[in-house]
């Protein structure tokens, strides 16, 4: 276990990277004229899996935050959407289940979202480290405002993952290339234990 004061700076550093990429895509969704109010669909029904130590310790300090009622319940709800989602692998359908941390449409712990909740929904490309390119036409919504536009504004991931992936080789450390991987959705990083790292 490493220095607590570390771990912080590291938190703030994350926390700086999720401000530069609500940046990034308002400026995107600004300009095709994205919003999600009044949307039919909600993306936190979505099946999202995460994949950095990092994000899954920065949402369980969210939790932490949070009263015992509140713990309680989300911890109930994640458990509930593992055995629901698990149930629809099972049968080959891709689950559609709402986020364990969403109230009456709205997430409860906003500040703490991962990446991807983040920065889904405009069209979106990133170059992989083994220089393909991978790219998104973003949700049902942003395709439809975007069909008559000559030059659709693309939102470009990759420095975003870059600087995420540098945080997270901090977090973890020398163990990096020894733990497993993280490929997990929100509820399971709610309900199972995390590995140990530098700094749990």
């Amino acid at each position: 276990m490493r220095d607590k004061t570390f771990k912080s700076t590291l938190f703030t550093k994350l926390s700086g990277l999720y401000s530069e990429m609500e940046e990034a895509y308002n400026r995107a969704a600004g300009k095709i004229g994205l919003s999600c109010r009044g949307c039919p669909d909600n993306c936190c029904a979505s099946h999202f899996q995460h994949h950095t130590y990092i994000e899954w310790a920065y949402l369980l300090k969210g939790i932490k935050s949070c009263s015992d009622e509140k713990k309680r319940e989300f911890m109930n709800r994640a458990m509930e959407y593992v055995r629901q989602s698990r149930a629809s692998l099972a049968q080959g359908l891709r689950p559609r289940i709402m986020c364990p941390l969403n109230d009456n449409g709205l997430c409860q712990l906003y500040e703490y979202r991962l990446m991807i909740c983040r920065m889904h929904g405009v069209p979106n490309s990133f170059v992989r480290p083994d220089s393909k390119k991978m790219s998104f036409p973003g949700c049902f919504r942003c395709q439809e405002l975007y069909s008559h536009l000559e030059d659709v504004p693309v939102l470009d991931r990759t420095g975003f993952y870059r600087d995420l992936a540098s945080l997270e080789m901090a977090f973890v450390g020398p163990k990096i290339k020894a733990l497993p991987r993280v490929n997990l959705t929100l509820a399971e990083m709610l309900v199972q234990e995390p590995p140990e790292t530098n700094y749990n």
